[in-house]
């Protein structure tokens, strides 16, 4: 489902891109944003963003480090948010001298 042409094989990296087909027919680029790792299930799971062109929310999506879609939505939820939490931190620690 997810292909950016000739990939290295071998795990996602933070910054590199995937493009997702859609339903629609579009390409759309993603952005690796952040790698989490679960260690009871010893398993990683990437989050990528896409920034629209116009103004608006970027969106998410949550893959294994092969760039498959991860299908559990409740899983991918629960990745998501915690990559946002840990976003939010790293954001407010970053912004205080």
């Amino acid at each position: 489902m997810s292909s950016n042409g000739e990939r290295p094989s071998g795990p996602l990296e933070l910054s590199e891109v995937l493009s997702i087909h859609t339903k629609d027919g579009e390409d759309l680029p993603f952005e690796v944003v952040g790698i989490l790792e679960d260690p009871e299930e010893k398993t990683s799971y990437a989050v990528l963003m896409h920034e629209p062109r116009e103004e608006g929310e970027g969106e998410f999506i949550v893959t294994d480090l092969d760039g498959n879609l991860v299908e559990d939505e409740a899983l991918a939820q629960e990745i998501l948010d915690e990559f946002l939490v840990f976003a939010e931190e790293a954001g407010d620690e970053g912004g205080k001298a």
